[in-house]
């Protein structure tokens, strides 16, 4: 049976969100990051990165949230849009991977986290996590889903951190990001998203940032 290392974060999410929609059966291993985990021997062998998420498929590890919902979209044949398409596929799911995903850990980070403020930190990480959302955003005011028409894998990847956005940018961000609050509706409403996100709950993971959370999260400092 598929492994599947993750915790509540964004990306681990979205790849629960994959698995949840297709049924595909999983063995979850929470890897509680405040707790260090990420840097057990065991998970390093499997991701020297000490990143979730990580799925181990029948011997074969593949980390990397993208890279995972790439892989097993193209092992179900499911929530991928036809051949001629795969080019945008890959503009996208590359746009969310390389850009998205870092500048809204970068924003967050900066926001809530660090232990000095450093006010063009946060602005440069705000500017970009919001200029990368309203790309998208323009995008989605002419397409219903990402790419095609219909839900795919860039749809979940995106959605991972677009539940997210109020978090990063503030409750009034939706506001400047109607037509990707209104994918971000579609997608949070359907069950396998709530089973998604409610899959975590059944660990018990450290929620408290103390110090101990700051040592394994933040090693530079």
């Amino acid at each position: 049976m598929l492994k599947f290392y993750f915790n509540g974060s964004p990306n681990p999410t979205k790849v629960a969100l994959f698995l949840e929609e297709t049924g595909l059966p999983f063995e979850p291993h929470a890897v509680d990051t405040r707790k260090g985990e990420q840097f057990a021997p065991a998970f390093l062998a499997l991701n020297p990165n000490a990143k979730v998420p990580v799925i181990v498929d029948d011997g074969k590890v593949v980390f990397d949230s993208n890279a995972i919902l790439l892989y097993l979209a193209e092992k179900t044949g499911k929530f991928l849009p036809p051949a001629s398409a795969r080019g945008e596929l890959l503009s996208w799911l590359m746009f969310v991977a390389t850009g998205v995903g870092p500048y809204s850990g970068q924003a967050v980070h900066f926001k809530h986290f660090a232990p000095e403020k450093i006010p063009y930190a946060d602005k440069r990480y705000q500017y970009e996590a919001m200029r990368h959302f309203g790309i998208i955003d323009a995008h989605l005011a002419k397409h219903k889903y990402m790419v095609g028409d219909a839900y795919s894998i860039v749809d979940m990847a995106l959605w991972g951190w677009a539940r997210m956005v109020p978090f990063i940018l503030g409750e009034a961000a939706w506001e400047k990001l109607p037509n990707l609050k209104r994918l971000h509706d579609e997608i949070d409403a359907r069950p396998a998203a709530a089973r998604a996100k409610t899959l975590k709950d059944r660990f018990a993971f450290k929620t408290d940032m103390d110090d101990e959370a700051r040592r394994h999260m933040f090693k530079h400092i």
